[in-house]
């Protein structure tokens, strides 16, 4: 599967592991991590993106505690209507941005954000696609990235699991992946399946 083909699969998605999916679970164990991280790493004013926002149900939770500057990114536009639908007041108050995030990002300014985060996203990256896209993240960091994704296997590229009609998951040492790119790591821990990985911005 090819870079244009998996991001057509991902924009198109309905059913299972769709924005519509998502949104009928609502905020999880995740989204709470997330709240208690964010919130002590940069605060309730702090500018915050997801990456891979689907339907908004962390959003909507951030939201719900109080923070106040948020913005997404997902590639498949569907999200948006499903969000806006689901969580009224996070529509109103958040910037939404539809588009793969190495096209989406470079419109931003360095440090645009004072927290990034991604849950379950960055592992669809593809490969063609992964150098460029995982500069443009560590790029717009200004103080501190989380990572919510699975891990790879010790083997060089981290290893592929297919899923869901031959649909590839990329599995990366995140750690690796982000300290590369002038990142500091500054705790890790696990939630279910995933490795919750926050970096932090070097002085």
């Amino acid at each position: 599967m090819n870079a244009d083909d998996l991001r057509d699969a991902w924009a198109d998605r309905t059913g299972e592991f769709s924005p519509r999916y998502y949104a009928h679970y609502g905020p999880n164990e995740v989204s709470r991590r997330l709240a208690a991280l964010l919130g002590d790493a940069v605060g309730w004013d702090a500018r915050v993106l997801e990456l891979g926002c689907g339907s908004g149900r962390h959003l909507a939770h951030l939201h719900d505690e109080g923070f106040s500057t948020l913005a997404g990114v997902d590639i498949n536009p569907g999200s948006f209507d499903v969000l806006r639908e689901e969580y009224p007041d996070l529509g109103t108050a958040g910037a939404f941005h539809a588009g793969a995030i190495s096209d989406v990002l470079p419109a931003f300014d360095d440090g645009s954000f004072d927290a990034v985060y991604s849950v379950e996203t960055l592992q669809h990256v593809h490969p063609e696609e992964m150098s460029a896209t995982f500069d443009e993240v560590a790029r717009v960091v200004g103080d501190v990235l989380v990572t919510v994704e699975l891990e790879g296997d010790g083997e060089a590229g981290g290893g592929i699991v297919e899923v869901d009609d031959g649909l590839p998951l990329y599995r990366h040492d995140w750690g690796s992946v982000f300290e590369a790119r002038g990142l500091t790591e500054t705790s890790v821990e696990s939630i279910g399946y995933d490795t919750v990985r926050v970096f932090e911005r070097a002085d």
